[in-house]
């Protein structure tokens, strides 16, 4: 018997791998979104203590960055999913229940990814809003702005404006790092290529779709990124 083709194995047919990556790339899809979004929420928090919070803050924060930069993204995973797992667990047997209650692998992912990508989230929006010129902050207190209207019209969009090739930068980090999350037992992207790769024998065929399928979201994304940044300079020239 023959054995099945390049697009039929790759096919959305009966017997194709076509819908189970297609379901992958959407899982690696949506942790890298879950990761980006809860990393931005850190850097936000860590930008403000560092810029503007006291010893203490920006002690924390400093330490925060230095410590998520020098640890192994692959570590932080492990440490969320095992480590949720074994707080469950101790609460579980409160409850009498004596047996092991695994962390959601999704949830672990997730929360490590956003963890690691927070302390990037945190440098690249201190440095954006030190781009921010003063005079621009100090015309609209000059206007009799509040703070936080100030914060709203001035210090917000100037400083996302300057954020976003340093925040497109961290997505595609954020990507890539989502292929780590399979060590949870989360069948994205990678992981269906194993099994995939597993189950043929045909492993060079699976990973170099993973790879096209990857490099198809990490462009498509780019493009999207590069359409915002576009748009957030709107109305600004440039100098010749």
């Amino acid at each position: 018997m023959n054995s099945p083709g390049f697009f039929e194995t790759f096919g959305f047919g009966p017997d194709g791998w076509g819908a189970a990556l297609a379901v992958g790339a959407v899982m690696t899809v949506l942790i890298a979104v879950c990761g980006f979004a809860i990393g931005a929420v850190i850097g936000i928090f860590g930008a403000w203590a560092k810029i503007s919070g006291g010893p203490v803050a920006r002690a924390a924060a400093g330490t925060y960055t230095t410590v998520l930069r020098g640890i192994p993204d692959l570590l932080v995973i492990y440490l969320f999913y095992f480590g949720g797992s074994a707080v469950i667990s101790a609460a579980g047997r409160l409850f009498g229940n004596e047996g092991f209650i695994s962390f959601p692998g999704f949830l672990a992912g997730a929360l490590a990814v956003g963890v690691t990508s927070g302390a990037q989230h945190t440098e690249v929006f201190r440095g954006a809003f030190r781009a921010v010129h003063p005079g621009e902050i100090e015309a609209a207190v000059a206007c009799g702005m509040s703070r936080m209207l100030r914060f709203r019209r001035i210090v917000a969009p100037l400083t996302l404006r300057h954020a976003l090739p340093g925040l497109g930068n961290v997505w595609q980090v954020v990507l890539k790092e989502s292929a780590l999350v399979s060590i949870t037992g989360v069948v994205e992207l990678l992981r269906q290529s194993q099994i995939g790769a597993g189950s043929t024998g045909r492993p060079f065929d699976f990973y170099v779709v993973a790879a096209a399928l990857y490099l198809a979201i990490s462009t498509v994304s780019g493009l999207a990124l590069q359409l915002a940044e576009k748009h957030s300079r709107r109305g600004t020239g440039r100098a010749s």
